[in-house]
């Protein structure tokens, strides 16, 4: 057993008795955790400010060396998520977050990056009563981090370039778009244009502070969330509980 710091971002709560809570951690530096808190439901617990979904944390705990819980023992609250007044859909935005940091990765998988983008967008929900490009920007990092991003570049049934056409079929089983001629062989039913394709591209190769100036129309929005939508359901192999509360 050894002694751990990191920061953490709370992703579940649980019960584990009358008096602790088992939490589930996305850390910077040990990717997923899981640790219990004894005592963390105690009115004068030296927790209590600290537990909270979403929160941000400095954490000392006691990595154990053969499965089990790991122990926490000290919580320092960084942030406590509180997102931007009078707008809940930002609160099921940070909800939706928390799935799919638990879903998709494993535990002591590190990814630095993915911590850092989840906390920009649960900032930018707590600071904007939008959410679309932040979210867009968060979910394509992770599929990316996690080795799961579709191919917005070539066909992935040939390899070949896309052509240039009106609109594109979308296959989550295959991660990737058709060309003309290989998507007279395939059957799906996500089609998205190619305007929101550029975009698409855009935002997988340009740093955040260059996506952010992209504009997004209603339509490529509904058209990104879809594919995205169909890509976590697939990756899940369940649609993610809270997809039915981004809906545009």
């Amino acid at each position: 057993m050894s002694n751990e710091k990191t920061e953490g971002l709370i992703i579940r709560l649980a019960d584990f008795s009358e008096s602790s809570k088992v939490i589930t951690w996305f850390t910077r530096d040990f990717g997923k955790i899981a640790s219990l808190a004894k005592g963390a439901k105690r009115l004068k617990s030296s927790f209590e400010a600290a537990i909270d979904l979403l929160a941000t944390c400095r954490i000392v705990f006691i990595r154990k060396s053969s499965g089990g819980l790991d122990l926490l023992t000290e919580a320092q609250l960084v942030n406590r998520f509180r997102p931007y007044p009078g707008n809940l859909s930002n609160l099921y935005v940070g909800y939706y977050i928390a799935e799919l940091l638990d879903a998709l990765t494993e535990e002591y998988d590190p990814h630095p990056e993915l911590f850092d983008a989840a906390c920009v967008v649960l900032q930018h929900l707590q600071e904007h009563d939008d959410y679309q490009k932040s979210l867009i920007i968060f979910e394509l990092t992770i599929l990316e981090e996690i080795g799961q991003l579709p191919q917005f570049q070539y066909c992935t049934g040939c390899s070949q370039e896309l052509g240039e056409l009106e609109s594109y079929l979308y296959d989550a089983n295959n991660g990737g778009l058709y060309c003309q001629h290989c998507e007279q062989q395939r059957h799906g039913k996500v089609r998205v244009s190619r305007g929101t394709i550029t975009i698409l591209q855009k935002l997988t190769v340009e740093n955040t502070l260059l996506s952010q100036r992209l504009n997004l129309s209603l339509q490529q929005q509904r058209e990104i969330r879809q594919l995205l939508s169909t890509t976590m359901s697939h990756i899940l192999g369940r649609r993610p509980k809270m997809a039915p509360y981004l809906q545009l």
